[in-house]
């Protein structure tokens, strides 16, 4: 039995250590671009190229 004190003491200390990463996390204002990041995908892969002299020949 004295397997269950170290279990309960090692959980303790990652529960601990997840919420001051959270908070440091939150703190620095990470998850303030979440919405925008997961959006990215979905967004048009097109690029315009400028018309110039050089457009019409073909790559050599």
């Amino acid at each position: 039995m004295t397997v269950v004190p170290l279990l309960l003491l090692c959980s303790l200390a990652l529960v601990l250590g997840s919420i001051v990463m959270f908070v440091f996390s939150a703190r620095q204002g990470d998850c303030h671009d979440s919405d925008r990041i997961c959006l990215m995908p979905l967004e048009d892969d097109t690029v315009e190229r400028p018309e110039g002299p050089n457009s019409s020949s073909p790559l050599v």
